[in-house]
């Protein structure tokens, strides 16, 4: 990807975020966050990844919102931005935060799990490697010795 399509990217992304948080006035539109946009590579099509605080049902009304409210933000976008075609906008819902969230809650509830079978470094079963000894240490020929 070229350098100038990221900066724009990036561009996209700020300006984006402040028209969703400033200037939209739908009360369907709930606490929304842009992630990322990718846009096309002849500039014509931006896709704007958002996430959006909340159930599955107000997930929907705000996409809904987003969707409806896609010309203005193109407009507010070919306003601010300085191009000869202002991309066509596309809202996706970007669920990766919450995805890496469920991922730690998972984490957090089998390390306690872990710790309590057992399951301590260094021993028989243990999840890391056996500890060297100063033999083992200073006997490779791939080390050095300090003089």
């Amino acid at each position: 990807m070229g350098l100038r399509r990221e900066k724009l990217q990036e561009l996209f992304k700020a300006e984006a975020s402040a028209i969703l948080q400033r200037e939209l006035r739908d009360p369907r539109i709930g606490f929304v966050s842009v992630t990322e946009v990718q846009l096309s590579a002849d500039l014509r099509h931006a896709k704007i990844f958002v996430s959006v605080l909340g159930d599955q049902t107000e997930k929907r009304r705000t996409m809904e919102a987003l969707d409806r409210a896609a010309g203005y933000v193109r407009s507010e976008l070919g306003r601010r931005v300085s191009l000869r075609y202002t991309p066509e906008v596309l809202f996706r819902l970007d669920e990766s935060i919450e995805r890496g969230t469920r991922v730690v809650a998972l984490l957090r509830r089998v390390a306690p799990q872990r710790e309590t079978a057992g399951d301590v470094p260094g021993e028989p079963g243990g999840s890391a490697a056996p500890a060297q000894s100063e033999h083992d240490r200073t006997s490779r020929p791939d080390r050095r010795s300090a003089p």
